[in-house]
């Protein structure tokens, strides 16, 4: 009797957001992609549609009571699965189930902003060399559409953007080459730094599928923030962490939760090869992730733009698969 009462409380929870999977919403109109620049629309506030979505050529504009997710969803051999609809979710938005789904949408090629974020401190010296050459195939694989975007930033106790935001891969390459291992290791600071200054600027009135590369062995001796601070700071920014272990000895130590914890927070995950060759396979994987995605926009139920922090809780029914999506958002401050 009580796990019957409990059901039917649970169902009922999830009831506005399966209605809204009966109305499909009209698809956005299509419009040719433009080679444009990052969008300098305030957050949340509509903005000039120059910029495209890639190869759907579709625009998306959001308003201040709209929120936008992306995910993915794998099985348990972390194998992506495709062609699930509105219907295989459930979703609570600050527990509660949203006022309105107003578009679900399968396999979107969105526009990438990608930030290259590497370890240069003194423990990682000797196996740095196959580390550049593994990010520089990884950014000549994945940016591939002209409205993707990449940044490099190396750190040891001090982040350093050694290339901004461009499509020009051969400045990448460049700037990942450049980088020279020394020094202790300050990788909270680099987290919070890049997303701060360079991935919370990167909104506008549709969405991109932000995501940070971090490859690191997880350790930190010199950060002045601290885990939970850079963690908030990518959510805020909305930004994805896939992170990239370097520690490839049999055991595993503080560094290896730090990345899982920066990874699985921000709606990402993190990968642990067992040798520096296997680093390839890695990228690989982040690749096939970033490409194998879903979006969804809903308006939240009792919704305040008073800048606090939101959970996000997003489920598949068949509990087979997993999904990976960001853990909250902050609203928009008016």
């Amino acid at each position: 009797m009580i796990r019957k009462f409990l059901c039917l409380a649970y169902a009922s929870y999830f009831a506005a957001f399966a209605a809204s999977a009966q109305q499909p919403a009209p698809p956005a109109a299509a419009q040719p992609a433009q080679d444009s620049g990052s969008s300098s629309a305030s957050p949340g506030q509509p903005g000039d549609s120059t910029n495209q979505s890639g190869a759907q050529g579709y625009t998306i504009p959001l308003t201040v009571n709209e929120v936008s997710l992306i995910f993915t969803v794998t099985d348990g051999h972390g194998r992506y699965i495709p062609n699930l609809s509105q219907t295989d979710f459930a979703l609570l938005d600050d527990q509660k189930a949203p006022q309105k789904v107003n578009w679900f949408r399968q396999q979107i090629n969105l526009p990438l902003r990608v930030g290259l974020v590497i370890d240069t401190s003194s423990s990682i010296r000797s196996r740095f060399q196959f580390e550049q050459q593994s990010a520089v195939e990884f950014l000549l694989q994945v940016l591939k559409a002209k409205n993707d975007r990449a940044f490099v930033m190396g750190f040891d106790v001090t982040p350093t953007v050694v290339q901004d935001w461009t499509r020009d891969l051969d400045a990448l390459e460049t700037s990942v080459k450049r980088l020279r291992p020394g020094g202790g290791t300050a990788l909270f600071d680099a987290v919070y730094t890049a997303c701060r200054d360079k991935l919370l600027s990167e909104r506008g009135p549709e969405p991109v599928r932000k995501a940070m590369i971090l490859i690191s062995d997880g350790d930190d001796d010199q950060s002045r923030v601290y885990l939970s601070e850079a963690i908030k700071e990518c959510q805020r920014a909305e930004t994805i962490i896939y992170g990239i272990s370097t520690n490839w000895t049999p055991s595993r130590g503080p560094g290896d939760k730090v990345m899982t914890s920066l990874s699985e927070e921000t709606g990402g995950e993190a990968f642990f090869p067992p040798n520096v060759e296997d680093m390839a396979t890695s990228f690989s994987n982040v690749e096939s992730e970033l490409r194998s995605q879903y979006a969804l926009n809903y308006t939240p139920a009792d919704f305040k733009t008073d800048g606090s922090f939101r959970t996000i809780y997003l489920y598949c029914y068949d509990r087979r698969y997993k999904v990976h999506a960001r853990k909250g958002y902050f609203a928009p401050r008016q």
